[in-house]
């Protein structure tokens, strides 16, 4: 397998801290737009790692749904496997990887439920058919075969017709990952990478301590 053995150039592109705004959540918004803007496929997508309670760690991928000053939102069934991870032990790691760009964004941070009224909101923007399937699928559990699964939605579709509201499930709705670590990972040519990260800090002017990681 000769992409094994393969060494890709990352280029010349620089990180300084200077390039980032003091606030992580702000300098993670613009590389966001700046993901979007190239045609990353999917520029929101993040892996969200979570440990069970024995400390064995899963990790999958899910969409960014929420951000602003203080933190990540995503959504979930809270049953699951990574809702009843977190439920055990709220620490939990984001990846943003961005490889066309060469960048990607590593947070360290506390998750937990957003608010019912947020929860609400982020199933009501959700297509008819994913709000369906949320009620339908035991998310994480076994099943027989996906013929189950299809018609426990078809039982829906019936229950719930075009223009009847279809309820969120109670198990179903945000999550909101406060970070208390935000890296910054610019790849550079010979592997001598840019490594900024962010740590979180009440006692500092802007909340956060900036330093350099080597590579």
């Amino acid at each position: 397998m000769d992409s094994l053995t393969t060494h890709t150039d990352y280029g010349s592109t620089s990180l300084e801290s200077a390039d980032l705004d003091p606030n992580p959540l702000r300098a993670f918004a613009a590389w966001l737009q700046a993901a979007e803007d190239a045609g990353v496929y999917e520029p929101n997508a993040m892996v969200v790692g979570t440990v069970d309670a024995q400390g064995a760690p899963s990790s999958r991928t899910v969409l960014l749904k929420g951000l602003d000053d203080s933190g990540f939102e995503f959504v979930t069934n809270y049953s699951s496997r990574k809702g009843g991870e977190i439920a055990g032990n709220p620490a939990v790691s984001l990846l943003f990887p961005w490889y066309s760009l060469n960048r990607q964004v590593c947070v360290r941070g506390t998750a937990a439920p957003t608010a019912a009224a947020a929860s609400d909101a982020y199933f009501a923007r959700r297509p008819r058919g994913a709000r369906l399937a949320a009620l339908a699928s035991e998310q994480s559990r076994p099943i027989d075969d996906r013929a189950t699964l299809v018609s426990r939605v078809a039982e829906l579709e019936v229950r719930y017709p075009e223009g009847v509201e279809i309820p969120r499930p109670a198990h179903w709705g945000g999550m909101r990952v406060e970070p208390v670590s935000v890296e910054f990972w610019q790849g550079r040519t010979s592997r001598m990478h840019d490594r900024i990260r962010y740590l979180c800090d009440p006692a500092a002017a802007t909340g956060w301590q900036v330093e350099r990681l080597q590579p």
